[in-house]
């Protein structure tokens, strides 16, 4: 069995694979974001692009293949519910690059439009 990327502690196939196979969507901002998180630690910029908000959205993602992500953790959220409209995550997600590690420290910015979650922006 594997274990979820994402770290919940979940087989990936009872986790984000589902998200990531289009079979359903994520019914919170958090999930969407973990769901997001296993997407860059799989090195799957198709799954980010189709969850990113068309008004922040790039037109291309390439991902450094050179950098492993290994932790996640949540810190802090606002809304993001079955019943909301818009939340954030707050979180840090780490990884190693060669020989060294590091984090990347982000409050992110969700928004759910036609009952799909869709990642917006960092906020401050």
């Amino acid at each position: 069995m594997r274990r979820c990327p994402c770290l919940t502690g979940l087989p990936y196939s009872d986790c984000c694979e589902p998200f990531h196979l289009g079979i359903s969507l994520a019914p919170t901002a958090e999930r969407l974001m973990r769901s997001r998180y296993a997407a860059y630690t799989l090195g799957t910029p198709d799954y980010l692009l189709s969850t990113w908000h068309e008004s922040t959205r790039p037109a291309e993602l390439l991902l450094d293949t050179t950098l492993h992500w290994y932790g996640l953790d949540i810190i802090d959220h606002t809304r993001g519910g079955i019943f909301d409209t818009t939340g954030t995550v707050e979180f840090r997600a780490h990884y190693r690059h060669g020989a060294d590690l590091g984090s990347q420290h982000e409050n992110s910015e969700f928004r759910r439009e036609n009952g799909v979650w869709m990642y917006v922006d960092a906020t401050g």
